[in-house]
């Protein structure tokens, strides 16, 4: 077993937790958490069935995160981050977490934008904020990146020296420019993108879901940038 800890953010995601957790390749099972936002519809239930630790993270995207992360194997070297929703691919998760392990990358993103995506996997203005992010991160960090993709390997001690603060939606955004400011090694990898496998998106299945997460990140951006905080 490689010495990983999956760590997936969930809220109602009854329709597809099962299967992304069945999707893992053994050799990256030995430690799967699911950080639960107080699922109603049975989200819990199937994960533990399907063979996770489950924790009460209460609400937020990058609560749900850092708690995971908290929560991880003491033995685990390696943290990665993926969405429950069935859209990133699980059993490509060597390829994502291959580098960090191997020791040549301390963060490894997956790319949406310049993966193959299933047709309506992504609204236009999901791959236009991660390209206009990019570019900003890029004029503030040097560091030019093409997406804010959830599927993302990140050495533990690394994660822990960025002191990430952020627990909401800005918590990819956070982690990305205190990388980047770190001078950690940072590697995106292209990546195919499918469609959600069940329910509604809290982010782009809404205009209230979009302008929440959409204001957060700014939010954060403006803060780690202005304040490097």
């Amino acid at each position: 077993m490689e010495p990983v800890s999956l760590v997936i953010p969930t809220f109602e995601e009854a329709a597809s937790i099962g299967a992304v957790l069945r999707e893992i390749p053994q050799s990256y099972r030995a430690d799967l958490i699911v950080a639960d936002g107080g699922s109603t519809d049975g989200t819990q239930a199937i994960a533990r069935a399907a063979g996770a630790r489950v924790i009460e993270a209460g609400r937020g995207y990058g609560r749900a995160c850092a708690m995971g992360a908290a929560a991880a194997h003491p033995d685990s070297s390696v943290i990665v981050f993926m969405d429950g929703d069935g859209a990133d691919r699980g059993d490509l998760i060597g390829t994502i977490a291959g580098p960090v392990l191997r020791g040549s990358h301390d963060l490894v993103l997956a790319s949406r934008t310049r993966g193959e995506r299933e047709p309506g996997s992504m609204l236009w203005h999901q791959v236009a904020a991660g390209r206009i992010a990019g570019f900003g991160m890029g004029l503030l960090t040097g560091v030019h990146y093409s997406d804010m993709c959830a599927f993302r390997a990140i050495r533990r001690e690394a994660l822990q020296a960025l002191e990430m603060r952020e627990m909401t939606y800005g918590w990819n955004i956070e982690m990305q420019m205190r990388a980047a400011t770190a001078r950690l090694r940072i590697l995106e990898i292209p990546m195919p993108y499918r469609c959600r496998a069940g329910g509604r998106s809290k982010v782009a299945g809404s205009l209230r879901g979009t302008v929440r997460a959409g204001g957060r990140i700014v939010a954060t951006f403006c803060r780690v940038g202005a304040l490097g905080r």
